[in-house]
């Protein structure tokens, strides 16, 4: 049986956009991929174990001021030893430096989620202390929202910045890539997170790329 981490922020945690809520079980997608990569399986003997790692306000390396112990490339390590061997890592990562109190410039995101990768393929967390295959996935851009510009202020420019990076950055150590905003979109009613059916669409994505590697 594969073992494939999800590794990200709210939006691998499910969070619910109309109140705040998580998402149950089979609407999250790190759920939802796993039924569909094991569809056909006996239930008794699936192909596919899928860990969620998702934790609201995780940023790609910075050291949240306000929050407090979200950065992603500090925890990794601990995650990638704790579900070891790991044959896969799908990393969805950089929403959250977005936030203004980072002064964020586009490069500097995407280097971030390039560095939780790096340390990912360093780790030897893959199955005979092997590197696991990563999948680095930009998130889909911000959508103009009253929701959190309390935390985001004007960051939907920004946000459509990232993907043409993250594609660069993600060839340039031989990681896989999935430019999310091509797939689904944030909901307009916080311009951060995902409504339920944009989870499914994410899950088919990574599952069509996890199935063809």
């Amino acid at each position: 049986m594969k073992t494939i981490l999800c590794y990200g922020d709210s939006n691998t945690w499910g969070f619910n956009p109309h109140d705040g809520s998580r998402y149950d079980h089979k609407t999250r997608w790190p759920r939802a991929l796993e039924r569909l990569l094991n569809a056909g399986a006996p239930p008794e003997d699936p192909r596919f174990w899928v860990v969620e790692e998702g934790l609201n306000g995780r940023t790609s390396c910075r050291e949240d001021p306000v929050e407090g112990d979200r950065n992603g490339l500090r925890q990794v390590t601990a995650v990638l030893e704790s579900h070891k061997p790991l044959d896969m890592v799908a990393v969805m990562l950089g929403t959250n430096d977005l936030k203004p109190r980072y002064s964020p410039m586009p490069y500097d995101i995407a280097y971030g989620v390039q560095r939780v990768v790096r340390a990912i393929f360093d780790s030897r967390a893959g199955p005979q202390e092997k590197s696991p295959w990563v999948l680095m996935v930009c998130p889909p851009p911000t959508a103009d929202s009253p929701g959190f510009k309390h935390l985001f202020g004007d960051s939907v420019g920004l946000s459509k910045k990232l993907a043409p990076l993250y594609r660069q950055l993600a060839k340039e150590i031989g990681a896989a890539f999935l430019d999310a905003g091509t797939v689904v979109t944030s909901s307009a009613q916080d311009g951060i997170h995902f409504e339920p059916e944009e989870h499914l669409k994410l899950a088919r994505a990574v599952a069509d790329i996890i199935t063809a590697l």
